[in-house]
């Protein structure tokens, strides 16, 4: 489930307090998605992944719905919150089946992990002013390339999944520096919504590495 949104790119320079202000609005807007998502996936935990799978796919038509209408920011507000409960039951098959196959202590450890790690990658970017955003062509072309390497290892193995969370992982990684470098910079044109939107899916994707990751860990 590797994708990320891109706002789009007008340099605009806020002054500290604004982008204060912004970098508040986005973390409040995100948190509470997370929530959203850990909550649907809490409530509907013994769903059929045939059933996660349609949440995920109807998860991506609000997720579109949330960017068409970035100009009405209640209404894309409410489809971005419609869009994390609806990923929360697309990945609550998969959380359910680590919970139960390694123990619920490695959903709980991938979530603090993601959230103390974002909350570390953010402080270095407002302490140093570490700015990534010129790479940010290369890592969509990685991103582009890993999704590729993902549907052929649907049919083919050629990569380990072990090794394929670690580079969902560093790319996502990546893409955290990059968010929070164009929120410190005032947000680059685009609204708090979908700033959250960009910083939900880094998150979200970092859990599910993790969570890949430790639980492999510890069924070896």
């Amino acid at each position: 489930m590797q994708y990320e949104y891109q706002p789009q790119r007008t340099q605009l320079a806020g002054a500290p307090a604004a982008t204060h202000s912004l970098l508040a609005q986005v973390l409040g807007i995100s948190a509470l998605g997370f929530c959203i998502t850990a909550l649907g996936a809490w409530i509907f935990q013994t769903v059929a992944p045939g059933l996660g799978l349609i949440a995920m796919l109807v998860g991506f038509g609000l997720l579109f719905g949330c960017m068409a209408a970035r100009n009405n920011e209640p209404l894309s507000l409410a489809l971005f919150y419609a869009f994390t409960f609806s990923e929360g039951i697309g990945i609550a098959p998969v959380v359910s089946q680590y919970a139960h196959s390694v123990g619920p202590g490695v959903v709980t450890d991938a979530a603090l992990t993601t959230g103390l790690g974002m909350f570390a990658l953010g402080a270095i970017v407002y302490a140093t002013g570490l700015d990534l955003r010129r790479f940010q062509g290369y890592l969509s072309l990685a991103l582009l390339g890993l999704i590729v390497l993902g549907v052929v290892s649907l049919f083919v193995r050629i990569i380990h999944p072990a090794l394929f969370a670690y580079l969902v992982l560093a790319i996502f990684t990546a893409y955290v520096l990059i968010d929070f470098a164009r929120i410190r910079a005032g947000g680059g044109g685009a609204t708090p919504v979908m700033l959250a939107v960009s910083i939900y899916l880094d998150g979200l994707n970092i859990f599910l590495a993790l969570l890949q990751i430790l639980g492999g860990r510890r069924r070896s």
